[in-house]
């Protein structure tokens, strides 16, 4: 099972008005912009009303221009400029200042009131594991009556270091237990991972706790082998995480996401028909 759907008192299920976001999150270098702009260029193709939406502070290139940027609020250079805060900290002092004024963010997203949103976050881990600003927006989101999923990449290069994917597992298995939203895993960057067979990636993709126990405890000293399978136990026992692979060079793992993202939040199950807009009534006249 791929999509665990968390619910909680906030209601982030429903959608009356027909709006529904991703909320795209994960550490530095999992290829969140990568991700955001290669469903945007999917959703378009299929006829998707689509909007990006940068609540990354410290963000400078996009594929696509977002339709809201937080930096027209407060940006991470002037933060750090004008209070000489490191990049870390200015950082948090951004987000903080957005949920101080989530009004803005509010206006800002009430002018869609039917498309589709991608959201792409911040890299720094500690917004879903130490601080409850990723928390509050999407309780802020949920009051939009904007239906929510949330989208955790962790890169496959990790799987080369199992120390390191377990790092990430616990990472996400964070991020789904503080925000209680739909939520699926994506193993990104699957096109840059070395061939392996299918058996062996199973074993990532459903995370097996005894990769920890067996091929971290021979590399670690024994004092540390009772807390490798104290988190193996934790990975078994809550039986949360699982990944779904994204190569964005194939169209069909592209679409398995976005249909299980669809699936999560219940997407267009409450839209009403669409009258076909001049474009479309000529491209089905072509087709006759």
């Amino acid at each position: 099972m791929y999509v665990h759907l968390i619910r909680s008192t906030s209601s982030q299920l429903t959608s009356p008005q027909g709006r529904y976001c991703q909320l795209v999150m994960g550490p530095a270098g999992s290829g969140k912009s990568t991700y955001c702009s290669t469903i945007m260029t999917h959703c378009q193709n299929i006829g998707r009303p689509v909007h990006l939406v940068n609540l990354d502070p410290a963000a400078e290139k996009f594929e696509y221009e977002p339709s809201i940027d937080i930096k027209d609020l407060i940006s991470l250079e002037d933060v750090m400029e004008e209070l000489q805060y490191g990049p870390n900290g200015g950082l948090i002092y951004c987000m903080e200042f957005l949920m101080n004024n989530i009004d803005w963010l509010e206006d800002e997203v009430g002018s869609y009131t039917d498309d589709y949103l991608i959201i792409d976050c911040p890299g720094q881990i500690e917004l879903y594991t130490h601080f409850d600003i990723m928390k509050r927006l999407v309780e802020a989101l949920g009051r939009l009556n904007i239906a929510i999923c949330g989208v955790y990449l962790l890169e496959s290069q990790f799987v080369e270091d199992k120390s390191k994917f377990f790092a990430g597992v616990m990472s996400a298995m964070s991020a789904m237990i503080n925000l209680e939203i739909p939520h699926i895993n994506v193993m990104s960057k699957m096109d840059l991972l070395p061939k392996m067979k299918p058996s062996e990636l199973e074993r990532y993709y459903n995370p097996d706790p005894l990769l920890l126990m067996e091929d971290v405890n021979a590399k670690t000293s024994p004092k540390y082998h009772q807390l490798n399978q104290a988190i193996g136990q934790l990975v078994e026992d809550f039986n949360m995480v699982t990944f779904l692979p994204l190569n964005v060079t194939d169209e069909d793992s592209i679409t398995a996401i976005l249909s299980h993202v669809d699936n999560a939040i219940q997407f267009g199950e409450d839209q009403e028909p669409k009258e076909p807009t001049e474009e479309m009534e000529g491209e089905m006249d072509d087709d006759y």
